[in-house]
């Protein structure tokens, strides 16, 4: 497709308010582990301030997008998938040393020294540290907390965002019940009456106005990263999890818009004979579509503040997802809606209303067993899917003598290349782990295959990905990082974020070996990275 036909059909999708406001032209990024952040002001773990050098870092590169993964508010889990709200932030990434009327309070500064000291650990210490600053908080609130109620502003969002009350004594009485799950709350406190809440509210006002400071608070410092990116142009693109926490200030407040019978999952596959059990709650489709989605409608709109694009975690799942009976294994459940002639209806309609509901380009999370008229719909809808380039295999050339690996410009435009995800290994890990299809690829760059990706072919695979046809280019940022050895760790396996449907230690607790003032200063990883997206 020439590229007046490629931006005449963007323009005319359901997306295409989107696409003008980004541009149909090439996008090149880096995928930033916010937790994994670390600088000398801040506080065991990446801080909202802390991207704006990175912002400043992506400009002089030459990059224009900074990829995040999921921000909200997950509790004591350091999975940021596992939302315990739509909508809310997590007061973990609140830089402490920004908050208003500090100044006032020497004491305050000095205790935030002590909390720096968690910078030094190699992994997060998540729950340490989500303890650690929580305290703070509280004691910072209970000497300003005064203030708030003469601040306009503050009083302007309270009103323009009503989830806040409702999360705020979600969290006071989540506490109160010792974080027990939401089925083990007295019965009384599962379903409210009006009266009933209104009571409660007033009885915990001073609780729930803490929380609902901390929610002002994010607000602020991530509206101020994101005007600190429109200054230079750099756009955000924020990660919306399609799931949400059975244990969450939603499912309690709005239980009708879940079935809570089932959990959502994926089938048995090549990887797993019982398939996977997530242990989210699926969406009762039917009781959104009556009340117009609003649940959705709210959550974009909230998210507009912050983000230009956003990722549509496990985009299939519009169209159909896996659910499992409670308390059963995966291999026990079934596709929902279990119709296949209602697939694409119902995520075409559902996708149209997201479309609609924001100003934001959604990029499609749409990795696995996607059936291929899923991703023709959302070639249709102007919505970019995912393309990791190890993933891109032509097995059919493969048999035939040629090489199974998809040509650079054979990737739709209308998607996003990268090297890995924060699911998978990285790719020197992968070079390493899948000897089989890493020395294809070898053999396809006319390299003889070692078991460790030399710098110089990393450099190159680096650079194949953000020359694609693909209009986006995102890769981690550990992956810029492994170019100079002395910036990460010597086994790959530390690189990585994630590994799923594992409860690992490591998992989620990685950090950045450089700090911010290291890498954004360190010169030769500056010129790497801008001959990357050189053509």
């Amino acid at each position: 497709m020439k590229k007046h036909d490629l931006e005449d059909h963007l323009l005319g999708t359901i997306t295409g308010s989107g696409w003008r406001a980004v541009g149909v032209h090439h996008h090149h990024g880096i995928n930033i582990y916010l937790n994994a952040l670390h600088s000398s002001s801040s506080c065991g773990i990446g801080e909202f301030l802390d991207l704006i050098p990175m912002i400043d870092w992506c400009h002089k590169i030459g990059m224009d997008i900074i990829q995040l993964l999921p921000l909200n508010d997950s509790s004591f889990d350091p999975s940021p998938y596992n939302a315990i709200s739509s909508c809310a932030l997590n007061p973990i990434y609140l830089k402490l040393d920004a908050l208003p009327e500090l100044a006032e309070h020497p004491d305050l500064r000095e205790q935030i020294d002590s909390l720096r000291a968690y910078n030094s650990r190699s992994a997060i210490a998540y729950k340490e540290v989500l303890n650690a600053k929580n305290q703070w908080l509280r004691n910072y609130f209970h000497q300003i907390s005064y203030n708030l109620d003469e601040n306009q502003q503050y009083q302007h969002f309270l009103s323009a965002n009503p989830w806040v009350e409702t999360y705020a004594l979600f969290k006071t009485l989540l506490a109160k019940f010792n974080y027990a799950v939401l089925e083990d709350w007295p019965p009384e406190y599962r379903s409210l009456t009006s009266t009933r809440r209104s009571a409660l509210i007033e009885e915990h006002r001073q609780e729930i106005n803490f929380h609902s400071a901390l929610q002002y608070f994010c607000f602020q410092q991530l509206s101020e990263v994101r005007a600190y990116a429109d200054r230079y142009k750099i756009l955000l693109k924020g990660d919306l999890p399609i799931l949400i926490s059975r244990n969450s200030a939603d499912v309690w407040q709005t239980p009708h818009f879940f079935d809570l019978m089932h959990n959502a999952g994926a089938p048995p596959d090549q990887y797993s004979d019982d398939g996977q059990n997530w242990g989210f709650p699926l969406f009762n489709w039917d009781a959104m579509r009556q009340e117009d989605y609003r649940f959705w409608r709210e959550r974009l709109q909230f998210a507009t503040h912050f983000y230009h694009l956003y990722r549509i975690d496990h985009a299939v799942g519009f169209f159909r997802i896996w659910g499992i009976p409670l308390h059963r294994p995966g291999n026990e459940g079934h596709f929902f809606p279990d119709d296949p002639t209602k697939y694409l209806p119902q995520g075409k309609h559902v996708l149209s209303v997201l479309a609609a509901s924001s100003s934001m380009l959604p990029i499609a999370e749409d990795l696995g067993a996607v059936p291929p008229e899923v991703r023709l719909s959302l070639n249709e809808m102007g919505i970019p899917g995912t393309r990791v380039m190890r993933w891109e295999l032509d097995w059919k050339k493969h048999s035939n003598g040629g090489h199974p690996f998809l040509p650079l410009e054979d990737y739709s435009p209308i998607s996003m290349t990268c090297v890995s995800t924060h699911d998978s290994e990285t790719l020197g890990g992968w070079w390493q782990k899948d000897e089989s299809q890493a020395s294809l690829l070898a053999s396809k760059k006319h390299w003889h295959y070692t078991p460790e990706l030399s710098q110089e072919h990393r450099k190159e695979l680096l650079k194949d990905s953000h020359h694609t046809s693909s209009l986006f280019h995102i890769n981690l940022l550990q992956e810029y990082l492994a170019l100079f050895p002395e910036l990460v760790a010597s086994s790959p396996e530390e690189e990585r974020i994630n590994i799923p449907g594992t409860t690992l230690p490591h998992n989620w607790a990685y950090r950045y070996r450089p700090s911010i003032e290291t890498l954004t200063t360190h010169k030769p990883l500056l010129s790497a990275m801008r001959s990357l997206v050189k053509k």
